[in-house]
């Protein structure tokens, strides 16, 4: 019979210092869902293939499933419900997504658009063969995936001031 084994973590969660007693072998995925009800974190493939899970931890996206927990220790960590404005505005990124319909079912939108804040905050224009190929981690069964490389790009160049050459993507 084995025995369960807990810690202590502490870290930031969407700009709130929060900490929470774990049992090791939980995921991140499990944590953030269970306990903080962060459901914009998709439970999917669970083993790192299909992008549903994805969260920006110090500024880089990780699959939440295949990260422990405790990992977050001292982390600041975000997830879709951490974008919102003062006033619950959706970001410009959430709102590209359904200006250009990259949105169906909805189940893989929240880790695309995690993936998004990662390449946006490299603030530079990214060529369309990198930027498909920053964004393939993902697994999508509605939309074909242009549309949602259109609410990245769009955004990216909107973002670098070029708002003539987003109009036209």
């Amino acid at each position: 019979m084995s025995k369960h084994q807990y810690k202590l973590v502490s870290f930031i969660l969407n700009g709130k210092e929060v900490e929470k007693v774990v049992d090791v072998r939980a995921s991140l995925t499990d944590m953030l869902r269970d306990d903080y009800h962060m459901t914009s974190v998709k439970k999917g493939c669970e083993v790192g293939e299909c992008g549903a899970c994805n969260v920006i931890i110090d500024g880089e996206c990780f699959n939440s499933c295949l990260y422990l927990a405790v990992w977050a220790e001292g982390k600041h960590i975000k997830t879709v419900e951490g974008l919102s404005g003062p006033n619950g505005e959706l970001s410009d990124i959430q709102q590209a997504f359904i200006d250009v319909a990259a949105v169906q079912c909805g189940f893989c939108t929240p880790g695309f658009i995690m993936s998004a804040i990662e390449i946006l905050e490299m603030n530079r224009e990214i060529p369309d063969d990198e930027l498909r190929k920053l964004l393939s981690g993902h697994l999508c069964r509605c939309t074909g995936y242009e549309n949602i490389f259109r609410a990245v790009k769009k955004t990216m160049l909107r973002r670098l001031g070029k708002e003539k050459e987003a109009d036209l993507v």
